[in-house]
């Protein structure tokens, strides 16, 4: 489990694709404080620790990824030197500053409008028809592995206010138009919205 805290970012060093794709990704995360075998949220997508070490001034974590994972995620674009969100799984007794967030990816949504709005910057995207129906006003989101708030919902389009720190911190400040980005609905919304359905 996770909180969409993002508390470093990562750089793509190497793509290997043999039967599975196996991703390295250098960190500033301390390589002996990473057990094989450990989660971490890679833009948003929970995936296993199956190599570490240290390179120069940095380490590095080697992931193993599905084929479907791939599919189902903006992962397929990665390439060397893409630099993504990260966030070590959450330990018992940690401070939950966003919200639970499982690392396993709905669908994709795509940036439809970045602007400026005061010193923050709205980012607007669509939806897959099929989730919009979890996405509500001022209801969390985990996206790219990023808790934000949403402000407005219009049928399958929604938007988020990005701070000036956060996209400081996170790959927030690379987004472009018509980037696919990995979207995690609330798990609480989920279940509100599959009760209803027995009303």
């Amino acid at each position: 489990m996770f909180t969409g805290i993002v508390t470093d970012l990562g750089r793509v060093t190497a793509l290997d694709q043999q039967g599975d794709l196996t991703v390295r990704i250098a960190s500033s995360y301390d390589a002996g404080g990473i057990d094989i075998g450990a989660s971490i949220a890679c833009a948003g997508v929970c995936l296993t620790v199956v190599q570490k070490g240290d390179e120069g001034a940095g380490s590095w974590f080697d992931m193993q990824v599905s084929a479907e994972t791939v599919g189902l995620t903006n992962l397929g674009s990665w390439e060397i030197g893409s630099i993504i969100n990260l966030e070590r799984a959450l330990k018992v007794g940690d401070e939950l500053g966003g919200h639970i967030v499982s690392g396993h990816v709905d669908g994709l949504a795509e940036v439809v409008s970045i602007r400026p709005e005061g010193d923050s910057t709205r980012f607007e995207f669509d939806a897959p028809e099929a989730l919009a129906k979890f996405i509500a006003p001022k209801g969390s989101i985990a996206l790219d592995g990023t808790s934000l708030t949403v402000n407005e919902v219009s049928g399958c389009r929604f938007g988020v206010n990005i701070i000036p720190h956060t996209k400081a911190v996170t790959s927030w400040g690379q987004t472009k138009l018509g980037d696919k980005i990995n979207l995690e609905i609330d798990t609480l919304a989920r279940y509100v919205a599959r009760l209803a359905e027995f009303d």
